[in-house]
């Protein structure tokens, strides 16, 4: 594996468990009143172009650490809708 692989792979689960905290909080106290809607549907779209932009390049740290990333970005943006508070 070459060492910008591994950088990517590092960068990638850093910024992806960035999220879990939050979800944890979210999920634990059944509110996201605090949490930006708008905020959270831009990233996702975002995290989704990554995504696909990952696909396309064929690159190994893009692809898995925004699926990771995506799931945590669209679980807290479902309790957000989901809460509606």
């Amino acid at each position: 594996m070459e060492y910008y692989t591994v950088i990517g792979l590092i960068a990638g689960f850093c910024t992806t468990v960035a999220f879990l905290p939050q979800v944890l909080k979210t999920w634990k106290s059944g509110s996201a009143r605090d949490l930006s809607l708008g905020m959270y549907s831009i990233l996702c779209t975002g995290v989704i172009l990554w995504l696909i932009y990952g696909i396309i390049l064929k690159d190994l740290p893009i692809i898995l650490t925004n699926i990771a990333t995506l799931s945590l970005a669209f679980s807290i943006l479902y309790f957000k809708l989901r809460f509606n508070d």
